[in-house]
């Protein structure tokens, strides 16, 4: 098997099983029904666990396009790979996703609710926030990262490192996972996300697309820093690239905060508008 195949591999197993797990605690008449939080991260986890020891030695399992960049940012993985895997790994999560959604067709179709079936896809925030959001997603990334490299520098773990992986993904779903469902992974958002949107799910509603970017690039600039700082820690590596991160972070950032400000201006004026037009309403009657 290719690499290439390896990663469509991997992700689709990622997002089989961990999407799956959503779709059984959050679709009605499922007997996961409302198991709860601590259920899907766990399984969430262990679904990194079974992809890694798929493919692991196939394409060293990334099914992650934030850490096939990070990785190529400190050199641990030639660019010229990249697209490739980047490609796999949506290929991967959309046929994932799919597939979860014939699984769990007739669920669909009993659930009334179109932000729990988009749940199962894509993730969004618990209290819509878009600086805190794209916070999360950096901070997660970030920390998922730097951990994957910390625990491949212990070659003593070597045989046990998928099962430590995934109690990595399930600490960090834990612990920063409850602000936003913890995409930590562009390909398993937009993958699923664009499944949500094509397949002839019933009643499903919109498919979130303005909060999209914010799983795709928080994860993306997150495994950057942490590639990039763990080499600067640990091997005394400082690339060009860590500043350009570091710039990079800042400036999205700052930008969330201003376009939070102008959206909460823009709410308390239509709140006004409407307080005006009732009041005139009353008194008018």
């Amino acid at each position: 098997m290719s690499p290439f195949l390896g990663e469509v591999l991997g992700t689709m197993i990622l997002i089989i099983l961990g999407s799956g797990v959503v779709a059984g605690v959050v679709l009605k008449g499922t007997k996961a029904e409302g198991s709860g939080w601590i259920v899907i991260t766990v399984a969430w986890g262990l679904a990194v666990a079974v992809a890694i020891y798929a493919v692991g030695n196939i394409s060293d399992a990334h099914i992650n396009p934030a850490v096939t960049i990070g990785f190529a940012l400190v050199g641990d993985f030639p660019w010229s790979s990249v697209p490739a895997y980047i490609a796999a790994q949506m290929i991967g999560a959309f046929i994932g996703a799919a597939l979860v959604f014939f699984q769990y067709f007739p669920h669909f179709k009993k659930t009334k609710d179109q932000g729990a079936k988009l749940g199962v896809f894509a993730t969004g925030p618990s209290i819509p926030h878009t600086p805190s959001n794209f916070f999360s997603e950096v901070l997660g990334t970030f920390m998922l990262v730097f951990g994957l490299l910390a625990i491949g520098a212990n070659e003593f773990t070597e045989g046990l490192n998928p099962i430590i992986v995934g109690t990595l993904i399930m600490v960090i779903g834990l612990s920063l996972g409850g602000t936003t469902g913890y995409a930590i992974n562009p390909a398993r958002d937009l993958g699923p996300r664009l499944a949500h949107f094509f397949l002839p799910i019933p009643n499903k509603g919109p498919s979130d697309w303005a909060y999209s970017w914010i799983p795709i690039a928080g994860p993306i600039i997150g495994g950057g820093l942490g590639a990039l700082i763990y080499s600067a820690l640990f091997s005394g590596l400082v690339y060009p690239a860590l500043w350009i991160f570091i710039g990079l972070f800042i400036a999205v950032q700052a930008l969330t905060i201003v376009l939070e400000k102008r959206k909460n201006i823009s709410g308390k004026y239509e709140e006004e508008v409407v307080h005006r037009k009732n009041t005139q309403l009353k008194r008018g009657g």
